[in-house]
């Protein structure tokens, strides 16, 4: 059974359905992916298109793999954002310098497979404003998230935490209630799991994710 209130991200949004879809959902966070790799990555006039159709009160985030200034700058110059989020190695340094620097929000996301992991990630708890705490992407693997990949949600229950964090990795309608139970996340986050094909989100599957997470019931 789900915990009520708990809050959905629902991430890789390339179309305007795609927002105004999220929006009639009740996501609490949308998220724009910056990254040539992924079937989800977006031009910067793209992005700002739909970041402008995002209705006021729902969080914009950016998205980006070990980006440097000069990308984050174009990005920031382009799009109106409220939330940046580092998916790659970025260093504690590094995400401090990227506060400091645009003077937003900073989520890390994290990937986790062991216990150890955790540990890791709990660190960063002392500079990022928010942590994302996803599954590793296998060795080799291009994408560093939204892989459809999921991990031992039980490692994260009862652990104390210096910020809010986000449950990502393998999520879907089917499952997310389940994965906020055995993790105690107030806060979860999708992309994959919403998806007709990468990149092609479906109205329906948003739906269904957001009243699941937060232990709704919806119409067929």
């Amino acid at each position: 059974m789900s915990i009520k209130g708990v809050r959905s991200k629902l991430c890789g949004l390339t179309r305007v359905q795609d927002i105004d879809a999220a929006a009639r959902a009740g996501a609490a966070y949308v998220g724009f992916v910056f990254f040539a790799k992924s079937p989800r990555n977006l031009e910067f006039s793209k992005a700002r298109e739909l970041a402008l159709r995002v209705p006021v009160g729902v969080s914009k985030v950016a998205l980006v793999v070990d980006a440097d200034n000069a990308f984050l700058d174009q990005i920031m110059a382009s799009v109106p954002l409220d939330m940046l989020q580092l998916h790659g190695l970025e260093s504690p340094e590094r995400v401090s310098e990227v506060k400091a620097r645009y003077g937003l929000p900073v989520m890390k996301a994290l990937g986790i497979a062991t216990a150890q992991d955790v540990a890791l990630a709990q660190t960063y708890g002392s500079v990022a404003d928010q942590l994302l705490l996803d599954a590793k992407p296998l060795v080799g693997h291009d994408l560093p998230g939204g892989n459809g990949l999921s991990f031992d949600w039980t490692l994260l229950n009862g652990k104390n935490w210096l910020v809010p964090w986000m449950l990502a990795g393998g999520l879907t309608p089917s499952n997310v209630g389940d994965a906020v139970s055995m993790s105690g996340a107030r806060q979860v986050d999708v992309s994959s799991g919403i998806e007709i094909r990468p990149g092609q989100k479906s109205p329906k599957l948003m739906a269904e994710f957001v009243a699941q997470a937060s232990g709704q019931n919806i119409a067929d």
